[in-house]
């Protein structure tokens, strides 16, 4: 098992009431779940967020925390609540109301990576399922409800970047609608995780770099922004889709020559939405 849950790279000082997480780019693959996967080293790897823990790692220097999971997506999802169990993949899990992401494979213990390909050949047992929402799922959203509350004790308000990417071709069916091929999808719950306001702020702070933006189509936030964002209690949750095909070679799950170009573009976008709430005030130059 990945031997620690999550990294958290704080700053030297919060100045910041934005919280920035990634619970999709873990990397750390158990030998004992490679063992049991029908999956190669590279197939495995595909409904992972490759890299975007590196994108957001210059976070801390503008005064607001990255936490990042450990566990890869495949082996337990994050963004997904810890009872949603798949009957399909976990023994004596029994059939409740339809829950479209766990009919599909994506439970909290995934069945599938992309594409549909499943990643076992038969069922896991209730004990390990339970063993990877203790050691993993737990840890996780426990530290990040702590970064939030500190945030909103801090400066009354807290706001939560939720950093994810998306397959290129996932936006087809929206480009089709759009003068400009979306790069960036921010997802809000169609308004329910997040103030208009500061919605509206993060998008601007994409478009000011020159990135194309949508909103809630086709990604409008799983589990994580239902579950923290409070917009009445000033409590803010907001997804972020990348396009992946930007900074990386989809099919070798690499970097590509794009990557540091983008990596110092996002650099700027991170700096804006950091600096949320502090609009008029001087803030201190982060060092490069």
């Amino acid at each position: 098992m990945p031997k620690v849950p999550y990294h958290l790279d704080l700053p030297e000082a919060i100045t910041s009431r934005v919280v920035f997480a990634s619970p999709h780019s873990g990397r750390d693959y158990p030998w004992s779940f490679l063992r049991t996967t029908v999956l190669d080293d590279q197939s495995i790897r595909t409904s992972e967020d490759a890299f975007v823990d590196r994108l957001f790692d210059c976070a801390p220097q503008f005064g607001a925390p990255l936490l990042r999971a450990n566990a890869p997506r495949a082996f337990l999802d994050l963004n997904r609540a810890a009872d949603e169990l798949d009957p399909a993949l976990i023994e004596g899990v029994r059939r409740g109301g339809h829950n479209p992401r766990v009919a599909s494979g994506l439970g909290v213990v995934p069945r599938v990576v992309s594409n549909g390909r499943a990643i076992y050949r038969g069922k896991l047992p209730m004990a390990e399922a339970e063993r990877r929402i203790a050691h993993f799922w737990h840890p996780y959203h426990d530290q990040l409800r702590a970064l939030l509350a500190q945030a909103h004790a801090q400066f009354g308000e807290s706001v939560l970047i939720d950093c994810h990417s998306m397959p290129h071709e996932a936006v087809d069916a929206v480009a089709r609608n759009c003068a400009r091929r979306p790069e960036i999808v921010i997802g809000d719950r169609f308004g329910a995780s997040a103030a208009p306001a500061i919605v509206s702020r993060i998008e601007a702070a994409f478009v000011a770099a020159g990135l194309s933006v949508v909103r809630n189509m086709p990604f409008a936030g799983a589990y994580v922004t239902q579950a923290y964002g409070r917009p009445s209690r000033r409590q803010h949750a907001v997804q972020i889709e990348i396009d992946r095909s930007i900074y990386m070679d989809e099919v070798e799950i690499r970097p590509n020559a794009n990557f540091q170009a983008f990596r110092r573009l996002l650099r700027g976008v991170v700096a804006d939405i950091a600096s949320i709430g502090h609009e008029g005030k001087a803030l201190p130059l982060a060092a490069e």
